[in-house]
């Protein structure tokens, strides 16, 4: 449909051609180029809003959070667009695609939003219609599409619910439609365990915008459990944060190579729970990054599950980029 929208001039054709595919080879960067991470990151976050219409984890979503750190806004307004759109029609009524959705939306727009330090109305109205799907345990039910660590179980879920209101501005936090689904939260992290190293990743970036998810001493071990896990080159490998099997049967490799997605959520997860920026493991985690960017502008990810795609370089490049903000 989209190509048909494009060529009766109803919709803008991207700015640029679709990016190589994605592959381990792929050259290096003569030298980081945030022009070229704003390019690729055009490429699939507006590619895939118009090609597939929906909010994704590893591609839009973090799109979204990364794309205003770099220069220029080819398509982010688009995107931010979409976002809003969707949330406003469950405002008037409109059923959305799963609660997942609406979470994932919610997280965004809210993202967004702390960095305008206003609150957008559509973002209220999915954090508002984000509390309707909460379990009276506090999770969400959350997408198992075998594509780890983002679609795969509950617990990433209720943490990216906990960040999207603890990041919202204005106080939404406080509000009395927040306050009861705050309190089911707390609950569901107290009585469940954190699966692996990357939702407790997840779960201290969480508890930076909302008290009593981690104790201080409960950070400061996550702190210390991601420090130990930074491999010899500066980077961080996905498959070391968890035990993931691939959809072959076969397990995948934790001493793996370091790649875009897990050296780039570290190192910002890290700098958001108050690590300096002049401490080794980030100084070293920004480094890798900077040298570890390929030509096309992504950063390399391999998929946990199937060499067939790889959509977490996505996810990898946005957080590359985060991480690298000044």
């Amino acid at each position: 449909m989209t190509p048909l929208l494009v060529r009766a001039g109803l919709i803008a054709a991207p700015a640029d051609a679709p990016p190589p595919p994605t592959r381990a080879d792929e050259p290096l960067a003569k030298a980081y180029s945030p022009a070229k991470a704003a390019a690729y990151l055009d490429a699939v976050g507006v590619g895939w809003t118009r090609d597939r219409a929906c909010v994704t984890c590893h591609t839009n979503l973090p799109y979204l959070l990364a794309r205003p750190t770099l220069p220029g806004d080819a398509g982010w307004k688009e995107v931010r667009r979409f976002f809003e759109d969707e949330a406003t029609g469950w405002a008037r009524g409109e059923k959305p695609r799963g609660e997942a959705y609406v979470v994932a939306t919610a997280f965004g727009l809210a993202f967004t939003d702390a960095r305008a330090g206003k609150l957008h109305p559509a973002t209220r109205a999915a954090l508002d219609r984000m509390w309707q799907g909460q379990k009276a345990s506090g999770e969400w039910g959350w997408l198992k599409c075998d594509w780890p660590p983002m679609e795969h179980d509950d617990y990433y879920g209720a943490t990216l619910a906990a960040l999207a209101v603890g990041i919202a501005p204005e106080g939404y936090a406080k509000t009395d439609t927040a306050k009861a689904g705050i309190e089911k939260l707390r609950a569901y992290f107290r009585a469940t365990p954190a699966p692996d190293l990357h939702h407790r990743a997840m779960l201290l970036w969480a508890s930076t915008g909302i008290d009593g998810l981690l104790t201080v001493g409960g950070r400061a071990g996550v702190v210390r459990e991601l420090a130990a896990k930074q491999r010899p080159d500066g980077g961080w490998s996905l498959p070391s944060l968890g035990e993931y099997t691939r959809r072959d049967g076969s397990a995948n490799d934790p001493a793996a190579p370091s790649d875009g997605y897990a050296t780039g959520l570290i190192v910002y997860v890290l700098r958001q729970a108050g690590v300096k920026p002049d401490d080794p493991a980030v100084v070293k985690g920004v480094a890798w990054l900077k040298a570890n960017q390929r030509e096309s502008g992504r950063w390399f990810t391999r998929s946990l599950t199937t060499d067939r795609r790889h959509f977490i370089a996505n996810a990898g490049t946005a957080f590359a980029v985060l991480a690298l903000e000044k």
